[in-house]
């Protein structure tokens, strides 16, 4: 059982991290909420299960699916849900609970650095979090339960913006108007990166750590979204001049140092 995985959510992120543990000799169990995607799971060798983290776990049937020594949590916090704060920890914290009943002892979270808030400065994982946003408050709700959990080696991922495989950063903010911040820093992240360090993190053993995963640049917002527009088709965005800049710049250096990693996509202006 010492190569076994299971991960919640098999969407943009799970699915290939999922695809790529397999062909690495892991027996990878995925969830799904799409009964129609169970199938897409198993051609990628992935074992399926319908899980929605929601539902009341207890009543399904679901407890191979935590039979796996590593539980790889991919659950953002629904940005529509009016309350965010109270309903997202709440299933997070019912998904922890269940877990305990099953074989896992190590867990990897994906949480986002929008847990930093917008400083203008550089962050580390060193400083307080203090998010802006709904959203953002309730992953450091969860994030400080599992630090306190010590049933689980917990290694925490404060993700910057997803970007890569169908997930075209030019149509964003494509043909939009008097757009702000335009002088900002972006953080941004591959996928490829992100399916490489959290294999990294698995194989190099770094649990109960706290990481950033951001790519090394930050250009400024104006600068990546007008040319990711072209470069894929879209009518650039306009951004408005002169105005005051909202932003922080997301330190990556922590775990390039830890697991001695090399972004393969170190620049987003070459995504």
């Amino acid at each position: 059982m010492s190569k076994t995985i299971s991960i919640i959510g098999c969407g943009w992120l799970g699915l290939p991290l999922g695809a790529f543990l397999v062909e690495k000799g892991f027996d990878v169990k995925g969830s799904t909420t799409r009964q129609e995607k169970l199938s897409l799971l198993e051609e990628s060798g992935i074992t399926p299960f319908l899980i929605k983290v929601g539902d009341d776990l207890e009543r399904k049937n679901i407890d191979a699916f935590f039979q796996s020594k590593i539980l790889f949590i991919n659950i953002p916090p629904g940005r529509r849900c009016p309350d965010v704060e109270n309903v997202y920890p709440k299933e997070i914290k019912n998904l922890i609970e269940k877990a305990k009943t099953g074989a896992v002892e190590k867990i990897i979270f994906i949480s986002s650095t929008t847990v930093y808030g917008n400083s203008n400065d550089l962050v580390t994982e060193k400083e307080t979090t203090n998010p802006d946003t709904s959203s953002g408050k309730a992953l450091v709700q969860i994030e400080e339960f599992l630090k306190t959990e010590k049933r689980f080696k917990t290694t925490i991922l404060r993700m910057a913006g997803l970007v890569g495989g169908n997930r075209k950063a030019g149509r964003f903010l494509a043909g939009k108007k008097n757009v702000p911040n335009g002088s900002a820093r972006v953080n941004l992240v591959h996928r490829d990166d992100c399916i490489r360090l959290i294999d990294q993190i698995i194989e190099q053993e770094q649990w109960n750590e706290i990481f950033n995963v951001c790519s090394d640049e930050h250009p400024t917002r104006q600068e990546f979204y007008i040319q990711q527009a072209k470069k894929q088709g879209f009518e650039a965005p306009e951004f408005l001049e002169n105005d005051k800049p909202s932003f922080k710049i997301v330190s990556n250096e922590k775990l390039k140092k830890a697991l001695k990693y090399s972004f393969l996509h170190p620049d987003p202006m070459q995504f």
